[in-house]
């Protein structure tokens, strides 16, 4: 039997759904003959299942990353980008980090039920929580599951500082948890923008809100007094890293306060797919921003290592954070202090608590 060419879905990010590393078989699309010349599906249902997590707060030890722990509602990430570094944990599940972690995506529905056990225990210390460090917390069927804001409303109710991290206009749906909060100290949220150009972002990006709806979702966060930051993330070389000066300043002109920017990363399963699409795409771009990804990792198209994994090394790397440094430096971003406030941190009384004589 021959290998069929797998041709692009719309609305999706990855072309093929490749075997995880796990896996001993390899997954391929042959033609058996029995198809009689019919076209292949033109697009893939997106299917929610159940995650019985036992624990919601998840610890973090990186020293790259600004958060020791994290909330994550989902499993998989209908938004399809083809760059997320979180495609490689569905290969934990048995499935491919292609289009099934774009279309078989798992809910945590009990996150707020265990995120207020976790909060009421003894030896919880209040830090920030970041709230979708992994997957987008405001993808598409959040509107239905509400399970982001149920992990709100436990956040608002105990006073527990959160950063939230989305590519959604959804988040403007919780404005009324969020403005309260923002008044005590306790939230921001950075909304990612990794290009400016919409057709660029609607195929690399198929289903997040486009660039300029997350702007516009900075200018009323603001507006409602919620401190937003703006992550230019992943650069790209050769394909994105020209727009940085750009985004930074549209997003300073939104509100932005804060920013910070991530050189592509790659790391295992995701080198091939992004390759895959890259050459569909933008394939007189391919090799051309391929050479320059290696040129930032030292030769290969990804280098896992604490200290430059989120930068890269290198001379386009190193210019690309000077550009980034004198960007920010001119339009008056990082220059305040955005630390949350955890001295408010208090739990509710509980169902069957005594009452404070106080």
């Amino acid at each position: 039997m021959d290998e069929v060419k797998r041709q692009a879905l719309k609305g999706r990010g990855a072309i093929s759904n490749v075997s995880s590393r796990y896996e001993r078989e390899r997954r391929a699309l042959v033609d058996d003959g029995w198809s009689d010349g019919e076209a292949s599906p033109q697009s893939i249902q997106t299917m929610v299942f159940e995650d019985v997590a036992k624990t919601i707060i998840s610890k973090n030890t990186s020293p790259d990353v600004i958060f020791e722990q994290s909330v994550n509602p989902f499993r998989g990430c209908e938004h399809a980008c083809i760059y997320c570094f979180a495609r490689p944990t569905h290969a934990y599940l048995g499935l491919s980090p292609g289009l099934d972690f774009e279309t078989k995506i798992f809910r945590k529905a009990r996150a707020a039920e265990l995120l207020a056990a976790e909060l009421r225990a003894k030896s919880y210390r209040c830090q920030p929580l970041a709230l979708g460090a992994n997957t987008d917390p405001y993808q598409p069927i959040e509107r239905e599951q509400r399970i982001t804001r149920a992990v709100l409303e436990v956040c608002r109710d105990f006073n527990q500082p959160v950063m939230i991290i989305t590519k959604s206009a959804l988040v403007l749906r919780d404005l009324d948890i969020l403005a309260p909060m923002a008044a005590k100290g306790l939230v921001s949220v950075a909304l990612s923008i990794t290009t400016l150009d919409r057709d660029l972002a609607r195929r690399m990006e198929p289903r997040a809100s486009t660039p300029q709806r997350r702007l516009a979702a900075m200018r009323e966060l603001t507006a409602a007094g919620v401190p937003v930051a703006v992550l230019a993330s992943p650069m790209i070389p050769g394909l994105t890293d020209h727009e940085l000066e750009a985004i930074l300043t549209a997003a300073a002109e939104a509100g932005a306060t804060q920013a910070n920017y991530i050189l592509l990363r790659l790391p295992l399963e995701i080198k091939d797919l992004f390759e895959e699409w890259l050459r569909e795409h933008a394939p007189n771009r391919a090799d051309r921003v391929l050479n320059l990804i290696r040129q930032c990792r030292e030769g290969g198209l990804y280098k896992a290592q604490f200290g430059t994994r989120m930068k890269g090394s290198g001379p386009i790397a190193e210019l690309l954070a000077k550009r980034f440094k004198l960007a920010c430096k001119r339009l008056g971003l990082n220059a305040r202090n955005a630390d949350l406030n955890c001295t408010a941190f208090t739990p509710p009384p509980a169902l069957g608590d005594q009452l404070s004589l106080l």
